[in-house]
């Protein structure tokens, strides 16, 4: 395995002694993700969005407002986050990528919870942390990084009558030469319709089961040390949660993106094909969804994130029950973002903010800066160092990330200068830098090429939307060099120093 020693800030392990933390305390890892899940909550500034469970979260933990992932596509953010190691050490840069896990390349890595259960932690996972998320596909999992099998949901998405008959046919058209019983769709993998509101209780559907999975493991394990792990499944198409959480979300009161456009001066390597939302039958093959499925599936993405924010609020609720809240250190991130249209996307694999962009909540009972948020640019890949230190386990010399741990004490002081995070097109890289106002993006002919095939440049002081590409005006020809410059030196220069100059590139 490649070895990448990991630069220490200097005090660090201070930290421990700081947050009156001992050798013998073990604090508790609740450890939950959500797919696809941008940061649509109303403690994000979403006064629209009814979060209460994740709200009351943030009102006791950190809300990072800038927190990135390294890739934005399930396999390659999750094997990142989960390795502390970056794209171009796991070789998984995307759902495609030629290594199907990351120990095809990495075979002895070992994984932030194996971390943990290395050193006197029950591991334990239930639903989706690494990218398998059904039994059927229980090959994308990591059994090394678990103390028991993780858990994992059956396959079967639909439940009203109009969801079940489309899956029934979809099935059927699938299978028509292998002789199956078309009510074995159930257990099979089966993308019909991109949305419904099936009028039933929360544990029918898949994430409220590993809500219950959930609470069940806490009384279990309550006695010892653990680093719990809960995958949820929503707000990942179809988007799909019971009606009580669609009619929180009238028609009338649901605003539909208004950027649907593509960035003026977008490269050709920067849309997508829409290739996931398009595997739907009621989603065109070809040009654009209606102003009627616009609107559905921004009710349904927003019903999900509700569906979602119940879940997590009842095994909270469970942990506060069992007197564990005291010693536990929470922490909730969504995997990637998503686009609702926006920039003219409807979906994730892209280098925009949208995309790269993600929800990272931390709560640990010690912290001093408790119910604050910090705008300080953190990575996902950061999250594997973070928890060692806040937990006293130790760190592998491998990590490519950064304790943000500090943070939780002091939120505003100064901290990394750029967030990196690449996405392939079919042809070229792009490699993402995001500084305090600028998002720029290089697109070469392959992973370790330096041909270039073109830049984008979006200047978020004055368009956070990145409507519009000003890579190419002559205006900002020394502003791009210096860009290019931090990009090029890499994560290596980024990293926060006890005399980090904040000022971005002017």
């Amino acid at each position: 395995m490649k070895t990448v020693r990991l630069t220490r800030l200097p005090g660090l392990f201070l930290l421990a002694i700081s947050c009156g933390l001992h050798a013998a305390d073990k604090p508790n890892i609740l450890f939950i993700a959500a797919d696809d899940l941008r940061p649509q909550f109303n403690c994000y500034g979403h006064s629209e969005m009814i979060t209460p469970n994740i709200d009351a979260l943030a009102a006791r933990g950190m809300v990072f407002e800038r927190a990135y992932c390294q890739a934005a596509v399930c396999r390659a953010s999750r094997a990142s986050l989960l390795t502390g190691l970056r794209p171009d050490s796991t070789e998984i840069w995307s759902n495609g990528s030629r290594h199907k896990h990351f120990r095809d390349h990495l075979a002895d890595v070992v994984t932030l919870p194996e971390q943990f259960k290395n050193n006197g932690y029950r591991s334990q996972a239930y639903g989706k942390l690494y990218h398998g998320a059904f039994k059927v596909r229980n090959g994308w999992n990591d059994p090394k990084s678990w103390s028991d099998p993780a858990w994992l949901n059956e396959p079967r998405y639909y439940y009203t009558e109009e969801g079940v008959r489309v899956a029934r046919e979809v099935f059927a058209r699938k299978t028509k030469a292998k002789g199956a019983k078309i009510d074995d769709w159930v257990n099979h993998f089966v993308l019909g319709l991109s949305h419904e509101a099936p009028d039933v209780d929360d544990d029918v559907l898949q994430d409220g089961q590993i809500a219950l999975q959930g609470i069940a493991a806490l009384r279990k394990l309550k006695d010892e040390p653990f680093f719990l792990a809960l995958g949820f499944l929503k707000p990942h198409l179809p988007f799909i949660a019971p009606k009580k959480y669609w009619d929180m979300y009238p028609p009338g009161k649901v605003k539909v993106a208004t950027n649907r456009e593509a960035p003026k001066g977008a490269t050709q390597f920067s849309p997508t094909s829409w290739g996931h939302p398009r595997n739907y039958t009621d989603f065109p093959n070809k040009g654009e969804p209606s102003e009627e499925l616009v609107l559905e599936l921004t009710r349904g993405y927003a019903a999900c994130v509700t569906y979602v924010d119940a879940q997590v609020g009842r095994v909270l609720d469970e942990l506060e029950r069992l007197g564990l809240s005291d010693n536990t250190i929470v922490i909730l991130w969504g995997d990637h973002g998503w686009h609702l249209g926006e920039n003219h996307i409807w979906g994730k694999a892209t280098n925009f903010e949208l995309s790269t962009r993600a929800p990272l909540i931390v709560s640990d009972p010690r912290m001093k800066a408790a119910g604050k948020k910090t705008s300080a640019l953190v990575e996902f890949v950061d999250i594997y160092p973070t928890l060692c230190e806040l937990a006293g386990v130790p760190l592998p010399d491998f990590l490519e990330g950064t304790s943000f741990a500090p943070l939780l004490d002091e939120p505003e002081r100064p901290w990394k200068s750029a967030a990196f995070s690449q996405y392939p097109s079919k042809s070229h890289m792009g490699r993402s830098i995001r500084t305090d106002r600028y998002r720029f993006t290089r697109w070469t002919r392959s992973n370790k090429s330096e041909k270039i095939g073109g830049m984008e440049l979006y200047d978020h002081h004055n368009d956070p939307q990145e409507n519009v590409n000003i890579a190419n005006r002559p205006e900002n020809a020394e502003l791009v060099k210096q860009l290019t410059e931090q990009l090029a030196a890499g994560w290596h220069a980024a990293l926060p120093t006890l005399k980090q100059n904040q000022k971005d590139s002017k």
